[in-house]
């Protein structure tokens, strides 16, 4: 038997066996720690324990959801993120709508800038005319405004070819050829359009009686303008003048007006050949329509209701939101209205558009009550139904409606 290498085999006892490369003899160990001191159960802590105790278990297959007995007897499923699926990339911040809002701010900085600029741009080239003058015995200031609108033959502006195109003729110098009062009332009542007829025989201040539009022609505006106040008893807030060339520029400009002809009419001094009915008039066409005495038996009656038909409907289409919102229309418009009309100083765009505004509430027009037709000095004039007309002028001048029996047409 061969002899034992190990030295250390004789001092091992029984099922102390060592693994190789540990030492022979014994080590120490530490002796174990000291068991924690025993903690003293909280009322907290033994109550909520008595709870569970006293809790019903859920019966067989079923199980708690959140606390409570969930209904069923399938096995709850685990939550999962999307099947197994690649996670969503994570939302982009909401910089588009950013940049969405960001623009549009811009784009209302520059359309109101534009539009501060284009009305101040056509305010400038506004024509100005003195229409107005203090005199004794001026009637004092009444409700509402008061608009004297003047349309003259004037050709001014239109070349040769114009002038021929539209049936004007070669006169020169200027006549006012239609004159109407617009009273716009200071509440939301309707405007009242009277037309003034140019042969009324009325007294002039230093030119004795004779028709109205001499006036004009003895004085200029600021005659025309004292007559008609010295006449009617109504004190004139704004006037407007518009010659034959400005005429066709507007209604060019809110492409065309639509005219309602109540029998045909053919007129070639007027340029004009219309059938019954209602139609759409480019610039010429309408003029030659306000223009014309080829119809009626008091020819100059019918102008004066022709003219306002056309007033009222101008300005209707042009203060229309269609008309307005569309650039393409009302800086063309501006621009025609601003260098075709004149006006007193102090009326400007906003003077202008407060007219437009109030004429889409469908004006009542009308025309001075007429009391007879007599021959003087030669001349075929109108004479005024003084009760009657000084009964729509004292309506007018209280801001009131106009009484039904002084409404002519």
């Amino acid at each position: 038997m061969a002899q034992d290498d190990d030295p250390t085999r004789a001092m091992r006892r029984p099922g102390d066996a060592r693994s190789a490369g540990t030492p022979a003899y014994r080590v120490p160990q530490a002796p174990p720690p000291p068991p924690p001191p025993p903690v003293a159960e909280t009322r907290i802590d033994s109550d909520l324990a008595n709870q569970f105790r006293s809790a019903p278990t859920a019966p067989p297959g079923r199980s708690k959801v959140y606390g409570k007995v969930r209904s069923g007897s399938s096995p709850v499923k685990p939550f999962s993120s999307g099947g197994g699926s690649a996670p969503e990339e994570p939302r982009r911040p909401r910089r588009i709508g950013r940049k969405i809002a960001i623009g549009f701010v811009i784009f209302l900085v520059v359309l109101l800038a534009g539009g501060v600029g284009t009305f101040f741009w056509v305010s400038s080239k506004m024509n100005n005319v003195e229409a107005f003058t203090d005199y004794d015995g001026r009637p004092a200031e009444t409700p509402g405004q008061d608009w004297l609108l003047v349309g003259s033959d004037s050709r001014a502006g239109l070349s040769a070819a114009e002038r021929k195109k539209l049936r004007t003729g070669k006169a020169v110098g200027k006549r006012t050829d239609t004159m109407m009062l617009l009273h716009i009332p200071e509440g939301d009542g309707r405007p009242t359009l009277v037309s003034l007829p140019r042969d009324s025989y009325v007294p002039i201040n230093g030119h004795g009686s004779d028709k109205l539009n001499a006036a004009y022609a003895f004085g200029g505006p600021k005659l025309l303008t004292r007559t008609v106040e010295e006449v009617t008893g109504i004190r004139v807030d704004h006037y407007m003048e518009i010659g034959f060339g400005g005429f066709v520029g507007i209604v060019d400009a809110i492409g065309g007006v639509e005219i309602c002809v109540k029998q045909d009419i053919k007129d070639p001094k007027a340029g004009i050949n219309l059938k019954k009915g209602c139609q759409e008039m480019d610039g010429g066409t309408a003029l030659g329509y306000v223009r014309t005495r080829a119809t009626g038996a008091i020819p100059d009656f019918e102008r004066t209701e022709r003219q306002r038909q056309f007033f009222s409907a101008v300005v209707q289409k042009a203060a229309s939101p269609g008309t307005l919102i569309n650039p393409f229309t009302s800086i063309p418009l501006a621009l025609s209205a601003a260098e075709s009309v004149a006006v007193t100083p102090g009326t400007g765009m906003f003077d202008l558009l407060s007219l437009g505004m109030a004429m889409k509430n469908k004006p009542l027009t009308t025309a001075v009550p007429i009391g007879s037709l007599p021959t003087i000095n030669g001349q075929a004039v109108v004479k005024w139904d003084n009760a009657k007309a000084n009964k729509l002028f004292e309506a007018l001048a209280q801001d009131k409606a106009v009484p039904k029996d002084v409404i002519t047409k």
